[in-house]
């Protein structure tokens, strides 16, 4: 019996590796997502293993923001010189070290990277543990010199002799370039300046006296725990008081987890194609194996009546799955790595210098990739192999049964209409839900439920919905035509299988254009409505901008009002005993000028008092808080207050106005409470008598100096907003690429089986007089009206769940619904187009069939 197996796998190498390219694309995704992955991890893991301190102490982090407020933590220098008497410690240092800083050219460029990643500026101290070495030049020697790591260098086209202006927190500055650090290791994508000690504390932090951390270096023989554990005695009796202590090893993983998030949506892109690919594929196999069953028919019978049992033959049609899946996974795990080079060489464009020599292809990969792999197959052809073992022998040997054809759909009706009654029911649930969470999870049982059923029940809708499709092929191509629709209808299963797999595709991007229109247009309304300052001061990446550009805008020609935002983590007691962190936004007096502010109760002028608090009526409402309310208050570095709630304001959830709650409160107010912090935004209103237009001009002039600070007004923001989406539909268009990529193969494959079931009867057709170039006709017009009705399935489908988003997003005030018809015709039309290419191999092997041979064909 296996030898006749692998004899019959043999015989059908080229239709099952049709199938097979579906089980390699989907394991190359997962082996792809967990070599990089792995990869980026050991290095980075190697990174800051060599370069952290064997102790580290830090102010101490109470309070985390979502969003960069520009003020730095910082401690005495001072504490270096007490950590250094400690028993056990050899050295230690204080260090200097920010982010919120920008670095331009003579010429007003931008040195620092463009792909996200930070411009670093810090101290010189070369030790064993840098990640960079001195390589030409000399070290900083005091203010006004500086060394600037390699790779920007050279992506810049900075040399030694060059001047550089840093702009930071506590002011502007020049500095010369003088030496050049190449990097030991990998570079994670970031600039690097290098200032002396001093002049870093002095220029970065605005003091001397001032650090960003202590590196702590163990005498020979204590181990960094027991290191850590004197430190942290030493450090105000014990618990580190305001400071953090980390051992290298837990600094390793603290930074490590930092970056964890970049990894994960990489990972997780990944896993998302791979999981489209297995869920297409999962069609193309069950799909090829109940046809290769079908034509099989006869010689299944000869097995069971050579005495094979139904076990034996059902054993031998797995057992062919799992080669294939075997022979799928092996080539998906090749390609995978070859992804996972390419990914790594991607990263090098983007400033991340990672060494594909050094790829890291652990256990889990291997293992992962044949579980999907021969996973897949043997489940996607357990139902085929059922059928097989269950054709009679005599029924089989007259060719009086053909597996899967001509069975009624009735317990496809039944299970398709419950699983749909089901399906429909969670998404009228979330429809009519008022909750964002409860919301969410009935839209994602009602789409797995949803696709279940129309999967299910996809070939009861073929005769109805494919003669409403194909009712004009008649018209315009004659018999053709008829004969095309009829070919399509003749085997409802297979027509609903092969269809199914575009239909996944297409619900999903179906689904996806409607919720990213509707949120487009959600959030024009929003900024029309609430946006009323003539312009906004930002930076490109919205982090916070030094004091100077704020003066400098308020000093520009023809400006009226400026009104400066601020962001502030901290923390509310509330009544009904919960403690909610969060962001509060700080904002100048005449806020209401340049925003439109919707107040329940009270106004602009009583929440940002000194003292006072604005939050959102809703948040107010869940928590017992009331105007009036007393609240205490926790802001980083264990500043603690209590603010008086002096109004509550009536915004949609997506307005922007404030983080969770909605928090506000007067400027003045963070700058006592989170001192240091920077302007992240600038609201600017043009002066009476001055034109807008020409007011844009005159800010962009002044704000030469700085390239990363953008002026934007309305329709700025609405692009950058439609920008933003687009690289969410940029994915759904790739995801349906790939769909697409594989209901392609499908529809080929269905087609080559297809042609070779009926190749007498191609050859009674031709031996009447059908001429090649029809039979051609006929082929691509069949596999067109498949690919319509897989897309008519998936957009019906995608258009109900895009809805049904649109509902989740209203309840976070994004209510406008919009359907993008546009791309709904033209993926219709592309669909169409997807049918003529899938025909063109079959329709042409079709065409030279021989006559004789084809009507001799048994």
């Amino acid at each position: 019996m296996l030898k006749a197996t692998l004899r019959s796998f043999l015989a059908h190498k080229g239709r099952l590796m049709l199938s097979a390219l579906a089980v390699v694309l989907s394991v190359a995704f997962v082996a792809g997502s967990l070599i990089f992955s792995d990869t980026v991890t050991r290095t980075f893991d190697r990174l800051f293993a060599s370069t952290s301190a064997d102790v580290t102490v830090e102010p101490r982090q109470d309070l985390k923001s979502s969003v960069p407020t520009g003020a730095v933590q910082t401690l005495p220098a001072s504490l270096a010189g007490r950590l250094a008497r400690v028993d056990g410690v050899a050295a230690a240092h204080p260090d200097v070290g920010v982010e919120n800083i920008t670095v331009v050219d003579t010429k007003n460029k931008s040195v620092g990277p463009t792909t996200g990643a930070p411009t670093i500026a810090t101290d010189w101290n070369p030790t064993d543990r840098s990640p960079v070495s001195l390589t030409s030049g000399h070290a900083p020697r005091g203010a006004g010199e500086a060394l600037l790591d390699a790779d920007t260098a050279d992506k810049k086209h900075v040399g030694i002799g060059d001047t550089l202006t840093v702009l930071a927190q506590p002011g502007s500055f020049k500095v010369e370039v003088v030496g050049i650090a190449t990097f030991r290791t990998t570079n994670p994508g970031a600039a690097l300046v290098f200032l002396d000690a001093r002049t870093a504390a002095k220029q970065l932090l605005g003091s001397a006296a001032r650090a960003t951390s202590i590196s702590v270096d163990a005498a020979r023989g204590v181990s960094d725990a027991e290191l850590k554990g004197r430190v942290d005695a030493a450090l105000d009796g014990g618990g580190g008081g305001p400071y953090d202590v980390k051992t290298a090893d837990e600094q390793a993983k603290s930074a490590a987890a930092d970056l964890g998030g970049f990894l994960d949506v990489i990972k997780y892109v990944m896993l998302g194609f791979a999981g489209i690919a297995v869920l297409v594929g999962v069609f193309l196999i069950v799909n090829t194996f109940s046809m290769l069953i079908a034509q099989r028919t006869r010689e299944l019978g000869l097995l069971r009546a050579l005495g094979a049992d139904r076990r034996q033959v059902r054993r031998s049609v797995l057992t062919e799955a799992v080669l294939l899946g075997l022979v799928g996974s092996t080539l998906g795990l090749l390609a995978g790595i070859g992804l996972a080079a390419g990914l790594i060489e991607l990263m090098g464009v983007f400033g991340m210098n990672l060494n594909a020599a050094e790829m890291v292809i652990g256990w889990v990969t291997p293992v992962s990739a044949y579980v999907v792999g021969v996973g897949v197959t043997f489940v996607a052809a357990y139902l085929p192999a059922r059928r097989a073992a269950g054709v009679s022998p005599m029924a089989a040997l007259s060719d009086a049964e053909v597996a899967g054809v001509g069975r009624p759909l009735k317990a496809r009706a039944v299970v398709g209409a419950v699983v749909g009654a089901a399906g429909v029911a969670s998404l009228a649930g979330c429809a009519a839900a008022t909750k964002t969470s409860s919301a969410a999870s009935l839209l994602g049982l009602g789409v797995v439920l949803t696709l279940i059923a129309t999967v299910v029940a996809g070939p009861l809708l073929v005769r109805p919905v494919i003669r409403v499709l194909g009712a004009g092929f008649p018209a315009l191509f004659g018999s053709i035509g008829r004969m095309s629709q009829r070919n399509a209808l003749r085997n409802p299963r297979r027509t609903g299988a092969t269809a199914a797999a575009l239909m996944v595709g297409l619900a999903l991007v179906g689904g996806m254009s409607v919720a990213s229109a509707s949120m487009s247009r959600s959030f024009d309304q929003q900024i029309d409505k609430t946006l009323g300052a003539d312009y906004v001061v930002q930076n490109t990446n919205f982090t916070p901008f030094s004091r100077e550009v704020t003066d400098a805008v308020r000093d520009t020609d023809g400006v009226g009002l400026v009104v400066r935002q601020r962001f502030a983590p901290l923390a509310v007691r509330l009544p009904d005993g919960k403690r909610v962190e969060t962001t509060a936004s700080g904002y100048d007096d005449r806020v209401d000028d340049v925003a439109h502010v919707t107040y329940a109760e009270g106004d602009a002028a009583a929440a940002l008092a000194d003292g006072a608090i604005g939050m959102d009526v809703d948040f107010a409402r869940d928590h017992g808080v009331r105007r009036g309310s007393v609240l205490p208050v926790e802001f980083p570095g264990d500043r603690r207050t209590s603010l008086k709630v002096g109004a509550l304001t009536d915004q949609d959830a997506a307005d922007g106005f404030g983080m969770q709650g909605g928090l506000f409160l007067g400027i003045e107010t963070v700058e006592k409470y989170v001192p240091g912090g920077q302007d992240s935004a600038l609201y600017v209103n043009a002066a009476p008598g001055t034109d807008a237009d020409q007011l844009r001009s005159r800010l962009e002039q002044t704000l030469t100096p700085y390239p990363q600070v953008q002026v934007r007004d309305q329709a700025d923001y609405k692009d950058l907003v439609h920008n933003q989406i687009a690289v969410l539909l940029y994915l759904v268009y790739a995801l349906l690429g790939l769909a697409i990529v594989i209901a392609v193969l499908g529809v080929v494959n269905t087609l080559a089986l297809s042609v070779v079931e009926r190749t007498r009867e191609i050859g009674l057709l031709r031996a009447i007089g059908l001429a090649r170039r029809q039979l051609r006709r006929m082929i691509r017009l069949e596999s067109v009206v498949i690919a319509v009705f897989g897309a008519v399935l998936g957009l019906a489908l995608g258009l109900v769940w895009g809805v049904c988003t649109q509902q989740v997003l209203a309840l976070q005030g994004m209510k406008a619904l919009a359907v993008p018809w546009g791309t709904i015709v033209a993926v219709v039309i592309g669909s169409a187009v997807v049918g003529v290419v899938a025909a063109l191999l079959p329709a042409l092997r079709a065409s030279r069939m021989n006559v004789l041979a084809a009507i001799a064909h048994d």
